[in-house]
């Protein structure tokens, strides 16, 4: 029974196969195998498919025995032109339908067709499957496949390769491990309808059956490892096609990258060559000096980028290279405006004009100094000449007051601008400065020579013109004796502090203390009135008449009662001491003393009424102010 049950399954097997095969000549399928393959006919053409050559001539639908005989016998010959070993089997067998005989014939064909291309490790067709099985199942626990029996029983080794290969239409983990059938028919029909393996066993064939036929498991189970195996292979080739394309995308983005940097150095370097050639400068030192600076500043900073980079794309160019031979495809070059070769000749072009801007930007520089030099120098020797003119035409000055005062006026008209000029002379030197210009060989001036000397001459001008001013003035001012008015034009100049011929009132007021006249607040501000005839400044001529009338010698009577009464320093009476510390001669404080009416001293002393004094002489009373009545 056991033996007719491995027939039955063998039978279904190999006939499903045999359709299998014949499928791709839309053969109708063999329906009986020991019928269908009696003819010889489905034989030949399975070789044919089998062996991808044609058998030759033979009866394609022979009616008669021999005919028959002759297409099996021609298949069979077939066979063993092959080298494949066939025992104890002749047409006459597979005419007369012997089906232990016809399942051996297909079962040698599936070995060496369909078998014998897998190899592992040495091993035969048959062990080198069953390696290849346990290897794709070792890590599930459940399973371990010893044979091609009742290693399979369960459905579980089935659900497993599948899940290995394509976990993608299986969740084994999720299947109940005792349902075998389920298992069994869930691996089925996902092979058969997901992956296009042949429906060769039916779940019953190994779920039912205590030990399944072990020729009809290998039959089928070298279908999965074929379709598995050349899924493998297509996804290796996938993989390699894949590498391939992203080292072929590397390359290209490479070459990409560099076409694109090397355009926009190359770019970079003419946008710069061309502002050199087309700058232009304003003339000034500044100017220039920011042109260098720019300049400096590009040869720190983007040329230092630009070499960099150069040498970057060198090499970015020698590793495509590289990448393309070491997968023997054709070498790259790039286009040759933007080759090495050209940017080394356009690398040379920017040195040179990096070389002709340095040369414009330093001999521009130079010679704006020089410029500078020469104006200043200019400048300065022109307004020192002036001084110099200045001083001798004063030193020079004779003749009467009034003929040097109008020269001296007109030297006084003519300095003043000159003011403006050394302002001019100030900026010169300033921009000398700036552009660090420390020596000038075309002038012995600097600009803080040139301004004292100014001042001096300036002060010059302006004492000799209120010395002539003065003497005018002076020289009509006959009570006043050479000395005096020599002390008063000496005290008035001293605090003439801005040399304009005329005193504030607090200049005035210092005047004529340091004269020894000392005048409260009150009475100072009321005398610089009358004085100045209510102006805001006391001229040289009100100072000399003002001074004339408070020291000339009057000899009146106000005058000498004002001086006793200064003698006593305020008091209605003069002591001996008082005369004496006035430097009344000796003599004199004799004649006065001997003369005067006595009067008692507050200290006990005894004065002298010099105001009874003054009436008896002039023979006229006199007040406490010293005026008559």
């Amino acid at each position: 029974m056991a033996q007719q049950q491995w027939i039955i399954t063998q039978d279904k097997t190999f006939r499903k196969w045999l359709n299998t095969k014949l499928s791709a000549r839309n053969i109708p399928p063999a329906q009986s195998l020991q019928k269908d393959l009696a003819t010889g006919v489905l034989l030949i053409h399975l070789l044919e498919i089998l062996g991808n050559e044609s058998l030759g001539k033979y009866a394609s639908n022979p009616r008669l025995r021999v005919q028959k005989c002759e297409n099996v016998h021609k298949a069979l010959e077939y066979i063993r032109g092959r080298g494949i070993q066939l025992f104890n089997i002749g047409a006459e067998d597979i005419v007369d339908g012997n089906l232990k005989l016809i399942l051996g014939l297909l079962w040698t064909l599936i070995l060496r067709f369909t078998i014998a291309d897998i190899n592992a490790e040495g091993l035969t067709a048959k062990e080198g499957l069953l390696l290849w099985c346990k290897r794709k199942t070792a890590c599930y626990e459940e399973i371990d496949i010893t044979d091609f029996s009742t290693s399979w029983n369960n459905g579980l080794a089935f659900c497993a390769l599948l899940d290995f290969h394509r976990p993608d239409l299986i969740d084994y983990y999720a299947l109940d491990k005792s349902d075998h059938k389920g298992n069994t028919a869930l691996a089925f029909k996902i092979a058969t309808e997901e992956i296009g393996i042949p429906a060769l066993l039916d779940v019953e064939d190994v779920c039912d059956v205590a030990k399944p036929d072990e020729r009809s498991l290998v039959t089928y189970i070298a279908y999965w490892f074929h379709a598995f195996s050349q899924l493998e292979r297509i996804e290796t080739a996938g993989r390699r096609v894949e590498k391939f394309v992203e080292i072929m995308q590397g390359a290209w983005e490479m070459q990409h990258g560099y076409e694109k940097r090397m355009a926009e150095l190359l770019r970079q370097m003419c946008e710069m060559k061309q502002q050199w050639s087309t700058a232009t400068f304003v003339g000034t030192y500044v100017d220039a000096k920011q042109q260098s600076q720019q300049f400096s500043s590009y040869k720190r900073t983007l040329k230092r980028a630009w070499v960099a980079e150069k040498a970057d794309l060198v090499s970015l160019l020698g590793n495509i290279k590289t990448k393309l031979s070491t997968y023997r495809l054709k070498d790259y070059e790039p286009p040759a405006h933007l080759s090495l070769a050209n940017l080394d000749l356009e690398w040379k072009k920017l040195l040179q004009d990096e070389n002709k801007r340095s040369i414009v930007i330093n001999e521009k520089i130079r010679d704006i100094k020089e410029g500078l030099r020469r104006s200043f120098a200019d400048a300065a020797n022109e307004f020192a000449l002036c001084l110099n003119t200045v001083s001798l035409q004063i030193s020079e000055l004779d003749g009467d007051p009034e003929h040097q005062l109008r020269i001296v006026r007109t030297l006084h008209r003519n300095i003043i601008p000159l003011e403006l000029e050394l302002d001019r002379i100030e900026m010169l030197s300033d921009d000398c400065e700036e552009a660090n210009i420390e020596e000038n060989d075309y002038t012995v001036y600097s600009y803080d020579e040139l301004e004292y000397e100014y001042g001096l001459a300036k002060e010059s001008v302006a004492k000799k013109l209120s010395f002539l001013d003065n003497q005018i003035v002076a020289r009509s001012m006959t009570n006043l004796t050479p000395i005096q008015l020599e002390e008063f034009e000496s005290v008035f100049r001293h605090f003439d502090r801005d040399l304009s011929n005329s005193l504030q009132e607090i200049e005035f007021s210092a005047a004529l203390a340091s004269l020894g006249l000392v005048y409260d607040e009150e009475e100072m501000h009321e005398v610089f009135k009358e004085v100045s005839a209510r102006g805001r400044s006391v001229t040289f001529e009100q100072f000399i008449r003002f001074m004339v009338e408070v020291t000339e010698d009057q000899n009146s009577a106000e005058q000498v009662y004002q001086s006793f009464k200064e003698v006593a320093d305020g008091k209605p009476y003069v002591t001996e001491f008082d005369l004496r510390h006035s430097l009344v001669p000796d003599g004199m404080i004799e004649e006065l003393v001997s003369t005067m009416p006595k009067v008692q001293a507050e200290d006990g002393e005894v004065g002298f009424d010099y105001e009874k004094y003054m009436e008896r002489l002039m023979g006229k009373r006199l007040d406490t102010n010293g005026v008559h009545h």
